[in-house]
């Protein structure tokens, strides 16, 4: 599990200097070091974030916390592909899915069916964080985005 909550901890860095550089969270995130290369701001608050939650949240919390996040990215990739192959079937593919929307819709059927043996406490969670973020995106993220 630690070494599961390191590589969320590197990718959600990723995440959020990415979402930074789009204007979706305030620029200084998006700020690389003038000698390392990486964003050390975006790398400090998700570290502190991070180890405050580890250091409050028991770790079976934690564990269903990370499989119910992940389930949900997988289910709306899967999504997504299905969309996409649809709407923009022009658009390069950097990896091949055979059977759209097969595959897809088995993906988005078997991530379900997987979140619906967690804890409800879990899904009360998921959906406080995820209207948390909605809320930001809302308020902060929807008004400075580089797409608008």
């Amino acid at each position: 599990m630690t070494t599961v909550i390191l590589v969320m901890t590197y990718g959600q860095t990723r995440i959020v200097f990415a979402m930074s550089r789009d204007g979706l969270l305030p620029k200084k995130l998006s700020r690389v070091h003038s000698s390392l290369g990486t964003p050390f701001f975006a790398t400090w608050i998700v570290g502190v974030v991070f180890g405050l939650v580890a250091a409050v949240v028991p770790l079976n919390v934690l564990t269903e916390l990370i499989n119910l996040g992940t389930l949900a990215a997988f289910s709306l990739i899967s999504v997504a592909v299905i969309i996409l192959r649809k709407t923009r079937p022009d658009l390069p593919r950097a990896f091949r899915c055979p059977a759209v929307p097969l595959v897809p819709l088995l993906a988005i059927a078997f991530c379900i069916t997987l979140t619906l043996f967690l804890q409800a406490t879990t899904w009360i969670a998921f959906l406080v964080w995820l209207a948390i973020g909605l809320v930001v995106y809302f308020t902060y993220a929807r008004q400075r985005s580089l797409l608008n």
